[in-house]
Order: C-alpha cells, then structure tokens, then sequence
C-alpha cells in the first residue's frame, strides 16, 4: 500500500479526504481516546466496558471529524472561530458633538 500524503509544495496535508487541521483533530482525538481506554484499563474498570467506550470514542471522532471536513472545508473552522471573535455591533458612548469637532488650519500649525 502507497499512500500519498502531501502532493505538491504549498498545498495543504491531506489524507484520506481529510485537510489541514481536520488532520491533526482526528489524530489527537485518537490518541486522546486511546490514552482514556489505557488509563481506564490500568484502574480496573472491566475490560468489555473499555472495550465499548474505546469503539464509541472513535467512531464518534471519526464521524465528527469527516463531517466537520465535509460542512466547513479547509479553512472553514478558522472562519468559524473569527466570527465568534469579532464584535457584533461597536458601542460609541461618547456624544455626537464631540467627533464634530473641526479645527481651523491656523490653530492646526
């Protein structure tokens, strides 16, 4: 099996339909998962019950991830992210005549 990861300087990762950070959420949520399986394990929780929560974590990540790709694209979250930080409306609480205010040229040298 070959697979081609990056095919092209300046272009953007991709594997397996997923780009740029799409990438990098699906490999942490992964890895993520599997750490809580192994910790969970280690503290004796029943081997079928980390079984279970180690199959539904990864595939709702697996999910999650390949829809959030499809619905955003590749900078979509990016854009999502900005949105929430940008102000909806700028709150001006200084009195109209106060940016009426013109200088003469004389005063202004």
């Amino acid at each position: 099996m070959n697979y081609n990861i990056n095919k092209g300087i300046g272009r953007t990762v991709e594997f397996k339909g997923l780009k740029a950070q799409y990438l990098f959420i699906f490999a942490g949520g992964l890895l993520g998962t599997l750490i809580l399986v192994m910790i969970l394990y280690i503290a004796g929780v029943n081997s079928y019950v980390c079984l279970f929560l180690g199959t539904g974590g990864a595939s709702l990540i697996v999910w999650q991830t390949f829809s959030l790709n499809k619905k955003y694209e590749e900078h979509g979250l990016m854009k999502i992210g900005a949105r929430k930080r940008h102000p909806r409306y700028i709150i001006c609480r200084k009195p109209v005549h106060r940016y009426l205010k013109f200088i003469s040229k004389s005063n202004a040298v």
